[in-house]
C-alpha cells in the first residue's frame, strides 16, 4: 500500500456518504472507497456506518476480510 495518500480520522469522517459524496471506511488502517457499493447506501451498511475505521466491529462479521478485494484502496489512515 505503499504511495497512498494519509488521512486523518477527521478526514476520513467526512466520507461518510453525508458530509461528502464519497464513501470510505477503513480496515486495518487502509481506507477502502465504498461508493459504488449498493451495500453501502448513504453512508450506513447494517449497523455499520461509513466514515469511520471498521477494524473491531467486523471482527464479528458474517463476511471475512476478503470483501475488501472488490474495493478500491484510497489511502492509509494516520
Amino acid at each position: 500500500m505503499n504511495g497512498l495518500p494519509q488521512y486523518t480520522r477527521s478526514q476520513l469522517a467526512l466520507r461518510n456518504g453525508q458530509d461528502k459524496p464519497e464513501i470510505w471506511v477503513a480496515y486495518f488502517n487502509i481506507i477502502y472507497d465504498v461508493t459504488e457499493s449498493r451495500l453501502w447506501l448513504n453512508g450506513k451498511h447494517y449497523e455499520h456506518w461509513a466514515g469511520q475505521d471498521l477494524t473491531e466491529e467486523l471482527a464479528e462479521a458474517p463476511h471475512t476480510h476478503e470483501v475488501f478485494e472488490r474495493f478500491t484502496a484510497v489511502g492509509v489512515l494516520k
